[in-house]
């Protein structure tokens, strides 16, 4: 883990990081979970919707992060590297509990995320490595667009590119309300799938 030392936000998180992996120091644990602990809860809670659920998870959350501190890239923001762990968490709570194949809205996605960068770095600009992230993230999602079928990739270009209504699009390609929707629900459960294998293929 070399030290990014973009920021002194940047700064003081790492000297944390190598407290806890160096010194296994528990107040450096407790401090990082201090710092970042009612951001992770605040989005929880506007995910799963409930107030108990959202503690469960900001625990579990902050279970695996520690667990697995080692793996963590200080060349991205360490409240970003939470808040993926927290969405992978929420994401599998949401299946588990309907037990179906879910998929969380790519605005709802978007908004939450706007939400808790602007709760936990309060009046702080966003970070070097905050913007490398996001890139990374719009070329993957893209990339993976690029992959879909034409017509799912029509729909998903006209929503979130064009930003069009579902009206609109309806009337646009000539088909009913309803299979615009549904059609979108399917380019979204395909997209998660194409997300992982350009991942993988950057």
């Amino acid at each position: 883990m070399e030290n990014p030392c973009t920021t002194e936000k940047a700064k003081r998180d790492y000297i944390l990081l190598r407290q806890a992996l160096d010194h296994n120091d528990q107040k450096a644990y407790a401090e990082l979970m201090k710092l970042y602990r009612d951001s992770i809860y605040y989005i929880l809670v506007k995910i799963v919707k409930n107030s108990d659920d959202a503690e469960d998870l900001t625990l579990e959350t902050f279970g695996k992060a520690f667990k697995y501190l080692d793996k963590y890239s200080p060349q991205y923001a360490f409240s970003t590297w939470l808040f993926r762990i927290a969405l992978n968490n929420s994401i599998d709570f949401i299946r588990h509990k309907n037990n179906i194949p879910q998929c969380i809205d790519s605005e709802q996605y978007n908004y939450e995320q706007e939400q808790f960068i602007e709760h936990s770095q309060s009046a702080e600009t966003p970070t070097p490595e905050d913007h490398v992230m996001d890139k990374q993230r719009v070329e993957m999602l893209r990339l993976a667009v690029q992959q879909l079928p034409e017509k799912y990739r029509k729909v998903v270009e006209l929503r979130y590119y064009e930003e069009l209504s579902y009206e609109e699009i309806s009337e646009k390609l000539g088909i009913s309300l309803s299979n615009v929707k549904i059609q979108l629900l399917r380019a979204k459960n395909m997209l998660s799938q194409l997300m992982v294998n350009v991942r993988n293929a950057i």
